[in-house]
């Protein structure tokens, strides 16, 4: 870990500086947050996260993934946080058996039975302890460092206060997670019923429908079928339906509170929102740890970086106090998507950029070169060939093979992005 040279009011101070950890729901996404400047990775196998609906990893694809991030000086942790049930053990012990062979970085785990398994089965392997055990003190925190965890995941109820003091209880070596950016859940610290209440689909097995996003109405029982909306709105209220968490403003609070790694959430993202998010939350911490006032001169670069994401509003979410009305969205659950993602660039030959087509675009139009340095590029589009080699005036087939020419020649792991008109895939 690099040193950092400020203290609480902006005076130096002497601080690792904490990890940025980043989702990655598929291979190529794992690849670019790397690229663009994670530390590390979180995923999940095709078994036991909470993310059953995200594309997750194969035994093949995890095992290419830890490779490249060893080979790129970061880390890859995996998730196996469900709340498991006695049927789940057998298979829990069989995965853990597997993932030890890949060398991951780290478990992360909420279940004290499953804690055991990885314990007995995969001692050589970290194991952190997930939000999704309501960490909320520092004596549980020191509960699990005496079990044998390295890091324990805060839970998203604490206020930055909170984790100061949990940071002040609890030993150096014992590591601090925390969430600093994505989707919010209804429910305390995620263990929501109201998935498998609705549709028998459990979100603590990683089956969540999102009922939080669904639009509710009021029925009076001696009334039944006449739905009256909850608030004074035609359209009915989305009263679960909360903002995204975003603290890309407050890097000097976060580090000064104590937090080890500062986690992303969304591991059903596309590679253009985690390349977005990565590289900002990047330079935002790399800055704070030149200078505050550096990090404070590019304030307004990083706000404008983040809102040009998929989001739902943002909100600061507990670290100030306890959330009021105004971190709910009562009116739809729409995201904000000011960008449309194009595809990545593979590779490049002879001015030609190998890549999959993400989102229609044609031949003539304006888009917009996403580099891992920072750099943003405004391309034009000068032609398109499919993987034949024929000539076309657009690409409207969805996860087509294409190639494309622009007037300015992206490098390998740029994203091409365009300002949006319409839906896609965001």
């Amino acid at each position: 870990m690099e040193e950092g040279n400020r203290e609480s009011g902006g005076q130096p101070r002497r601080t690792a500086k904490p990890e940025l950890l980043v989702p990655a729901g598929s291979l190529e996404v794992l690849k670019v947050a790397l690229v663009y400047g994670a530390d590390a990775v979180y995923i999940g196998g095709e078994h036991y996260g909470l993310r059953a609906k995200a594309k997750n990893f194969s035994t093949e694809e995890m095992a290419e993934g830890i490779r490249f991030a060893h080979a790129h000086g970061k880390k890859v942790y995996v998730t196996a946080n469900i709340t498991a049930h006695d049927a789940d053990l057998c298979g829990v012990e069989a995965y853990f058996r597997e993932l030890s062979a890949l060398c991951p970085d780290a478990l992360i785990i909420s279940d004290p039975g499953v804690f055991e398994i990885a314990r007995e089965v995969a001692p050589e392997i970290e194991i952190h302890i997930s939000t999704q055990a309501n960490n909320v003190n520092y004596r549980t925190c020191l509960f699990w460092q005496k079990q044998g965890a390295k890091r324990v995941v805060t839970a998203r109820e604490l206020s930055l206060a909170e984790i100061a003091d949990v940071r002040a209880h609890i030993p150096d070596d014992l590591e601090l997670e925390t969430f600093v950016h994505g989707a919010m859940c209804i429910s305390y610290s995620g263990r929501c019923l109201l998935s498998n209440y609705f549709t028998g689909r459990d979100a603590n097995l990683g089956a969540c429908t999102h009922p939080c996003r669904w639009k509710y109405y009021l029925m009076e029982e001696t009334r039944p079928g006449q739905y009256l909306p909850v608030f004074e709105n035609d359209r009915g209220t989305y009263i679960f339906n909360s903002k995204d968490l975003c603290m890309i403003g407050h890097i000097p609070e976060l580090v000064r509170a104590g937090i080890n790694s500062f986690k992303v959430e969304g591991r059903m993202k596309t590679a253009l929102y985690v390349a977005a998010v990565t590289r900002t939350y990047r330079r935002a911490i790399d800055d704070y740890f030149v200078s505050e006032d550096c990090y404070r001169e590019n304030l307004t670069y990083y706000r404008e970086e983040i809102g040009k994401c998929t989001y739902r509003q943002y909100t600061t979410g507990f670290f100030f106090g306890k959330p009021g009305e105004d971190a709910q969205i009562y009116d739809n659950s729409v995201y904000v998507k000011d960008y449309t993602y194009l595809g990545i660039v593979y590779g490049v030959e002879d001015g030609w950029c190998r890549m999959q087509q993400r989102n229609k675009f044609c031949v003539g139009d304006t888009a917009e070169v996403m580099k891992p340095s920072g750099e943003n590029v405004a391309v034009t589009v000068i032609a398109i060939r499919d993987a034949q080699g024929n000539s076309m005036e657009s690409c409207p087939h969805p996860r087509q093979d294409i190639f494309v020419q622009f007037d300015q020649e992206p490098a390998e792991f740029d994203l091409i992005r365009q300002r949006a008109e319409g839906e896609g895939e965001g």
